[in-house]
């Protein structure tokens, strides 16, 4: 039969490699990928809206427009936040 205090070492090194793995991943989540950190708005906006789309103009919306746009936009596309942020400075620096 196993001691208690086998099982709780056991148990104490099982919970603490889950608890760095679950860390690892969500820090790595977190980091931006360097393919969309070194693009500007304007590619991002060029790269994903015309994917699907011919892109408008930048100054066919106001800000509020894309805003709008671009909150709908980011499910479709399935754009990160950066990503979103770069397009929308881009966008909004064009009215």
């Amino acid at each position: 039969m196993k001691s208690f205090k086998h099982i709780f070492n056991v148990n104490f090194i099982l919970t603490f490699i889950c608890i760095a793995g679950i860390i690892s991943i969500v820090s790595q989540g977190c980091k931006v990928p360097e393919a969309i950190a070194n693009k500007s708005g304007a590619q991002l906006w060029g790269e994903n809206c015309n994917r699907c789309h011919n892109a408008p103009d930048p100054r066919t919306y106001s800000d509020n427009q894309w805003d709008a746009a671009l909150e709908h936009m980011r499910t479709k596309a399935l754009l990160t936040d950066v990503e979103v942020k770069k397009v929308l400075i881009f966008l909004k620096s064009s009215n």
